[in-house]
């Protein structure tokens, strides 16, 4: 299988530089977001192949990697962030259950396995609420919305995804439930970044915003099953 990893990355320079040098012969795309410290010149140092997305927003960083990859498909897309978070170790485990034919869409579960200070209180408690929204909505219990996660091609066309914020990976999970994807929850080791500040939980304003745009996503993308 040809296996393609998109990383959205804002102001990412300082930690990227040890993402890339765990994905040595993989192919690597970079969604520059904006950014203002150089990451793209980092990641294309780093052997990546660099694509830019003036308009902020995670879903629509990542949404720019997937329109570079639309050209020349490849079988799985495998998105994960560029703080050196992600234990990337365990992507064979991520990608094994798709080439096995056992899964469209495999998530990785930090619940358990992030090391202390890893994912702030605030943070635990948004992944906690939103996966309880998410069972409410569509009668399936996820265990976190990690973001190193991997999904067939075909079946990520499927889900017409449309979402330009921090709603795309609750977008992204309803909408593999309602429309018949095959879901798995690997759980896997969380670090603390390794550099940088999060724009999400590193204050109070990027933790609420998200949050507030976490529920909203839950009612948007809310949808009838289509087996």
């Amino acid at each position: 299988m040809r296996v393609a990893v998109v990383i959205p990355a804002l102001d990412e320079a300082a930690s990227l530089p040890g993402v890339l040098a765990q994905l040595v012969g993989v192919e690597v795309i970079v969604a520059d977001n904006g950014s203002s410290d150089g990451t793209a010149d980092v990641a294309r140092a780093g052997g990546a192949v660099v694509v830019t997305e003036p308009r902020r927003g995670y879903g629509s960083a990542v949404q720019a990697g997937l329109r570079y990859l639309a050209a020349d498909p490849p079988d799985v897309v495998v998105i994960l962030d560029a703080d050196g978070a992600d234990d990337l170790s365990r992507l064979p485990d991520l990608i094994g259950p798709i080439e096995r034919d056992e899964a469209d869409l495999v998530l990785s579960d930090r619940s358990r396995g992030a090391e202390p200070g890893a994912l702030t209180p605030a943070q635990r408690f948004g992944n906690r609420f939103a996966v309880w929204l998410i069972h409410h909505a569509v009668g399936h219990r996820y265990q976190d919305l990690g973001p190193f996660r991997a999904i067939r091609w075909s079946a990520l066309v499927r889900l017409e995804m449309v979402d330009p914020t921090w709603g795309w990976n609750v977008e992204m999970q309803m909408k593999a439930i309602t429309r018949g994807l095959r879901v798995i929850e690997v759980p896997v080791r969380y670090r603390a970044r390794n550099a940088g500040r999060s724009k999400i939980s590193g204050t109070l304003r990027g933790s609420a915003k998200a949050g507030a745009r976490i529920v909203w996503a839950v009612r948007r993308y809310h949808e009838p099953a289509r087996r």
